[in-house]
């Protein structure tokens, strides 16, 4: 079954935490699981912040290939809501400014962890499994997953010219949809864009529009 990109990207940008499986390196051949948060970069790809002691970062330097398995939020029935499976080449990297700035929004108690052991990783993807119901599944392919990309400086600026209704933390934009946080809330909360917008002129305005919506909620 042909699957639309949107829908799957749409799912990495609503949920803040997934399952990571790496290469077990206390027993060779088996899968080791865990359940972390990660934060999409401007061309949808996964960023990890973790401890050098952690199992499976030492699983990552051994050996990058992993998946990371991600799940509609609030799910009571997982085979009948959207989820998805992530192939991919996990690769350490030193964030610049822009990047840490953008994943700083959505975790800000990751700042801390900067002082510490605590190291960053991409996920590069190489495939995905997108599921998005009964009968509703497909793959898609590393260079179906990064069709609409927003620089960074775009988003930064598109960021600070918004006018924000009071109680609303504007965490990220993309071609997408928008990431935002009420003031009272944990996490983050997502409105998705009917079809992907790739002029910063009708993002703006579609971002003015959703914070209308938002301000009158």
């Amino acid at each position: 079954m042909k699957i639309a990109p949107i829908a799957a990207l749409q799912l990495m940008h609503a949920q803040h935490h997934a399952t990571l499986a790496t290469h077990s390196g206390q027993l060779a051949g088996y899968p080791y699981a865990t359940v972390l948060p990660y934060v999409l970069d401007e061309q949808h790809r996964p960023l990890l912040l973790i401890s050098a002691l952690a199992e499976h970062t030492r699983n990552l330097l051994a050996d990058g290939r992993c998946s990371l398995a991600v799940l509609q939020k609030g799910a009571e029935d997982v085979q009948a809501e959207a989820r998805l499976t992530l192939l991919a080449d996990a690769q350490r990297i030193e964030a610049d400014d822009s990047l840490l700035q953008r994943f700083l929004r959505y975790q800000p108690q990751a700042e801390d962890l900067l002082q510490l052991d605590f190291m960053f990783f991409r996920l590069l993807p190489q495939r995905l499994r997108y599921i998005g119901g009964v009968g509703r599944m497909g793959w898609l392919e590393a260079e179906e997953l990064s069709p609409d990309v927003l620089p960074l400086a775009q988003e930064a600026t598109l960021l600070q010219q918004a006018r924000v209704p009071e109680g609303i933390t504007l965490l990220g934009l993309d071609a997408y949809g928008v990431d935002y946080r009420r003031q009272s809330g944990a996490g983050h909360e997502r409105l998705n864009w009917p079809e992907a917008i790739s002029q910063p002129a009708a993002l703006a305005a579609a971002l003015q529009s959703a914070l209308a919506a938002l301000a009158g909620k």
